[in-house]
């Protein structure tokens, strides 16, 4: 077992990494939450089918009033009226401010949990327990959000956890898409800080269908490493938190553009990461070999091209919508080199001259 510590300036957290890391969830909370009466948890159908019962379970005889919420699976858990509805349902269940929610699933899940949270009575303690790879990245941090149809994560607040409890148990049985998914953060993670780590992603890791559990497990571990570091230096995003969105500013904009849920969030930050990478070579002069870069994610199975259905102006409004965006430029997080991160903002005809070849079937 990993144990983690996430530290911000207001608050210092552990992640229990492991096999069976949910076998201390209900001694964490009988020692430290012995006061609270009632817990809400927060998953949704596709995960509440296979764990919501292992999870209450485990908290069988903790002496607290358990309440559960199931909501959509995916990105359209993270609505308004998803949002509303969790809300009223802690009302109706009666939940105080010594209540707790405790966030089972992946990352749309911790996020919408996250913000109920956040909101409930001007805020009540939460627990992640991510049940993706994906969630390893958002289920630190304390960024929690709630998706508008002009951009995601736009109605948010940061609100960190109480701790995470990352049961690599979970991750056995996800499909090879959401390995895929979340298997982009890791990459992502390991471009923008570490080049050691990245180095030894694409030396070790040739294959996701067949990953070695203990190699997932260690690059996890490194990923929540990465953003553990960047968090203690910059919780709110002010400044060095920003690099986390390397790839996501386009990655974000073929989310919206296809439809939240037409495409995993990793496979839309993936192509956002190409993209930046090509930037990056263009305008800040990193010294990179993009094709072997595009060569292993295709080995790896994530495409690399933006679907044919997009419309270039369309991601431009929508890359215009994003953030880290502030004026009528468009603000990228691009590298110098691999673990040196820059923000850079760049006009309509720059980013449409790389943009442009990247489209499926454009020459």
């Amino acid at each position: 077992m990993e144990i983690l510590t996430i530290e911000t300036s207001n608050k210092t957290y552990p992640v229990y990494l492991g096999q069976d890391a949910l076998a201390l969830l209900p001694g964490y909370l009988k020692e430290k939450y012995r006061s609270a009466r009632s817990i809400l948890i927060i998953t949704d159908e596709s995960v509440g089918a296979l764990y919501l019962q292992r999870l209450k379970n485990v908290l069988a005889d903790i002496e607290k009033e358990l309440h559960v919420s199931v909501v959509p699976s995916g990105e359209k858990a993270k609505t308004f009226d998803v949002y509303y509805s969790c809300l009223t349902q802690a009302l109706e269940f009666g939940l105080n401010r010594k209540s707790l929610i405790l966030a089972l699933g992946g990352g749309a899940v911790g996020d919408l949990a996250g913000f109920v949270a956040a909101t409930y009575m001007r805020g009540i303690p939460f627990f992640q327990i991510p049940t993706t790879i994906l969630a390893h990245d958002s289920a630190v941090g304390g960024k929690v959000a709630i998706n508008h149809e002009a951009g995601k994560n736009m109605i948010g607040a940061f609100h960190q956890p109480e701790a995470v409890f990352f049961d690599l148990d979970f991750i056995a049985s996800l499909p090879l898409k959401e390995v895929r998914s979340g298997f982009a953060e890791i990459i992502k993670e390991a471009l923008i800080v570490d080049p050691e780590f990245y180095s030894w992603l694409t030396a070790g890791i040739q294959s996701l269908e067949h990953v070695d559990m203990q190699q997932l497990a260690y690059a996890i571990k490194m990923g929540i490493g990465v953003k553990g570091a960047i968090v203690k230096q910059d919780e709110m995003e002010n400044g060095v938190r920003a690099y986390l969105n390397f790839g996501h500013t386009l990655g974000h904009a073929i989310e919206n553009s296809l439809g939240y849920g037409s495409i995993t969030h990793g496979e839309g930050v993936m192509i956002g990461m190409v993209f930046a990478l090509k930037l990056s070579i263009r305008y800040s002069g990193l010294n990179f070999n993009l094709t072997t870069f595009i060569n292993w994610v295709d080995a790896l199975g994530y495409k690399t091209k933006i679907p044919s259905k997009l419309n270039a102006d369309d991601l431009l409004a929508a890359m215009k919508k994003d953030k880290k965006t502030t004026g009528r430029d468009i603000t990228f997080v691009l590298l110098d080199q691999v673990g040196k991160p820059v923000i850079k903002t760049l006009n309509d005809d720059e980013v449409l001259t790389e943009m442009l070849p990247m489209f499926e079937n454009k020459r």
